[in-house]
């Protein structure tokens, strides 16, 4: 049975709950254990025959700890079959919503010198209630520019569960 682990940088949680849905459609057919890339040097991560990185974005930057713990495991992650997705409110949008069209994929993938085998992009939520004073007015400011959803009082959930589901299946049906 292949052992697959999930490492993840999340902000406010959604991308925890997307790797939990990955997590349960590999575990179909496999083994999955979820962390935060924080926590990924509790793990001998050469027992794992697959790892997958999901992160989120925030004011248009993936977290450096995930750059960080690429570069310390790249010659590691190369090695074995590693995915990649990212999480972020922009594949909302149609034409940003795959790897090819989403800015921030394609940020990743040029400052990043690993090249994950698969990679996914998932529409984010946004839950006004949840943020700060300032986080909340800069979020709503950056949504009123790219025509999103501005009511405070709203809470925005856009991700395509099909989408993560279909990135889910295919590898699942790689093992």
């Amino acid at each position: 049975m292949l052992k697959v682990l999930i490492l993840y940088s999340s902000t406010d949680g959604h991308t925890y709950k997307i790797c939990k849905r990955i997590s349960e459609r590999i575990e179909k057919s496999g083994e999955a254990d979820i962390a935060t890339i924080a926590d990924a040097n509790i793990y001998n991560l050469d027992s794992f025959d697959r790892i997958i990185i999901g992160a989120s974005i925030r004011y248009g930057k993936h977290n450096p700890k995930v750059y960080e713990f690429i570069n310390q495991n790249l010659q590691l992650l190369e090695s074995k079959d590693s995915s990649f997705f990212s999480v972020n409110v922009v594949a909302r949008k149609q034409d940003k919503n795959t790897p090819d069209t989403n800015p921030y994929i394609q940020k990743f993938l040029s400052k990043s010198e690993w090249k994950p085998k698969r990679i996914g992009v998932f529409a984010g939520k946004i839950n006004y209630s949840k943020y700060g004073f300032i986080d909340k007015h800069m979020i709503r400011l950056i949504m009123w520019i790219g025509n999103g959803p501005t009511d405070l009082s709203g809470e925005y959930e856009f991700t395509d569960w099909a989408a993560v589901d279909e990135f889910s299946d295919k590898l699942v049906g790689s093992i």
